[in-house]
């Protein structure tokens, strides 16, 4: 018969036994009366109806694995979140480092564009102003396109206008791009 009821799940290891205890508090009440009159209940920790004592072992060895393995999953949680800490902080300083390259170009654009106006000084500017376009003309197509550059850009826009149109047509065309590259700075790419 033994083998028969092995076959059954219920009755597979140490199910028998297991049965065989509720059997015995399900027939004997007294008895469970009687157990727990004995075992004082501990506080903190509720006594369950009908649980024997092996029950109340086994939830103090539950609550002692827990205990023990809190502060494992504490160490494990901290350790990922650390990880994900760091990430974050790389992340950030390689925006930092692409940010800083980007204003040492602007820094370095400005500069330049700085020295190209401080070519044309005021009194140069002076000098040309009050003179005649197609006579400071040929003047224009001999000196430095830098500097015609710089001049032109600071003269009145009707007086500029006349000065290029009256100038060697190459040489205008290398002086406007001059001056559009110097008013339209590039802008830094999108960090992002």
């Amino acid at each position: 018969m033994s083998k028969h009821l092995a076959t059954f799940p219920l009755f597979r290891r140490g199910s028998v036994a297991a049965l065989a205890a509720l059997g015995c508090f399900a027939f004997f009440p007294g008895a469970q009366a009687q157990q727990s009159a004995q075992q004082p209940q501990q506080p903190g920790q509720p006594q369950l109806l009908g649980a024997a004592p092996e029950a109340t072992s086994s939830q103090q060895e539950v609550q002692q694995y827990c205990g023990t393995i809190v502060d494992a999953a504490r160490d494990q949680r901290y350790l990922i979140q650390k990880t994900e800490l760091e990430q974050l902080q790389a992340d950030v300083d390689a925006r930092i480092k692409t940010l800083e390259t980007r204003k040492a170009e602007y820094q370095e654009w400005l500069k330049r564009r700085d020295d190209f106006m401080s070519k044309a000084k005021d009194g140069l500017v002076d000098i040309y102003k009050s003179s005649k376009a197609d006579e400071v003309a040929p003047q224009f197509n001999e000196m430095d396109i830098s500097i015609a550059a710089a001049l032109i850009m600071r003269l009145p826009a009707r007086q500029s206008s006349q000065i290029l149109s009256a100038m060697d047509a190459k040489k205008a065309a290398m002086v406007a791009r001059i001056m559009s590259s110097a008013a339209n700075p590039q802008i830094p790419k999108d960090p992002s």
